[in-house]
């Protein structure tokens, strides 16, 4: 007779998967965020270098920081879909305290926010100085939402790996 194969866990196997690297799955998070956030410094500062800013900061063209531009959005992009995930799937909404409830009303908006820029890439009609506003509203809106996660995670709970 064989052994019955019960079905898997949603939030038992995305924390399976993130404890094999990390020591808890919120840890997890805030280090994926962590990531995600310094990825989007280097969206930010690429960004300025390709509108012709910065060019005594970044040595390097403005063909060039595109090139690093578009791919290390694409990598914060990847990092970020576990975090949203957990967030959707096994936390949902949540307003607690004042802090999960900004993290959840930010964390509501984010994607639409990169939908948004991306909408105004793509599309020339916008005038020039909307692609910068809506990269720099997506940088804010990820920014609260490294600070009201990982920060708090990392001086509040654990620093830990």
């Amino acid at each position: 007779m064989s052994t019955p194969v019960l079905p898997l866990d949603v939030a038992s196997g995305y924390s399976d998967v993130l404890t094999s690297v990390f020591s808890t799955a919120v840890a997890g998070k805030a280090w994926l965020a962590t990531i995600a956030f310094a990825l989007a410094l280097v969206q930010v500062t690429t960004g300025a270098r390709v509108f012709g800013k910065l060019s005594g900061v970044l040595p390097f063209g403005a063909g060039t920081a595109a090139v690093v531009h578009r791919w290390s959005g694409r990598l914060a992009v990847l990092v970020t879909l576990p975090i949203v995930f957990h967030c959707i799937t096994i936390l949902g909404f949540q307003t607690l305290d004042a802090r999960v409830a900004i993290h959840s009303v930010v964390g509501s908006f984010l994607y639409g926010f990169l939908a948004v820029k991306l909408l105004v890439l793509k599309d020339h009609r916008f005038p020039g100085w909307a692609l910068p506003v809506f990269g720099g509203t997506l940088f804010a809106a990820l920014m609260v939402m490294w600070l009201t996660s990982s920060l708090w995670y990392f001086t509040e709970v654990d620093f830990g790996f």
